[in-house]
């Protein structure tokens, strides 16, 4: 199997883990010095090491008590990279419907550990649901 195929694998793997909440595969897939970005400016967006990322994993998957499915919809690599668009689906405790759009972009050292994560979506629907409508002080 090619780097490039074992990067997909991976990848598809970890989005199937953090679906199931999962939350030792997640942090087994994460390299040491990770850095996990969740881009925007709501309450959990930042820059994440993989210690931050083991005590808020399990947290932030069990608001959706019935689980929180994916679907990949493409999945590309090239060299040390892998992309995806999915979208996610799941009921949050508070009733509400938590269907986002995702992209994902991973890198992977030689030995298939992922070194950076890098999650972009829909920062509105985050705070509306996730963070209950709460922003960031200006």
């Amino acid at each position: 199997m090619s780097n490039i195929e074992r990067n997909k694998e991976i990848a598809t793997k970890l989005i199937g883990a953090i679906a199931r909440a999962d939350v030792p595969a997640i942090i087994d897939a994460y390299a040491d010095d990770v850095k996990v970005y969740t881009m925007g400016n709501t309450l959990i967006s930042g820059v994440f090491t993989k210690d931050q990322v083991t005590m808020a994993a399990g947290r932030v998957l069990e608001v959706f008590p019935k689980g929180l499915s994916f679907t990949i919809k493409t999945l590309t690599a090239e060299d040390n990279r892998v992309a995806i668009e999915a979208e996610s689906s799941g009921m949050h405790v508070s009733g509400k419907l938590y269907a986002n759009k995702y992209h994902f972009l991973m890198r992977l050292r030689d030995d298939g550990k992922i070194t950076e994560f890098k999650e972009y979506m829909d920062t509105e629907m985050v705070t509306d649901i996730l963070c209950g409508g709460q922003r960031r002080a200006s």
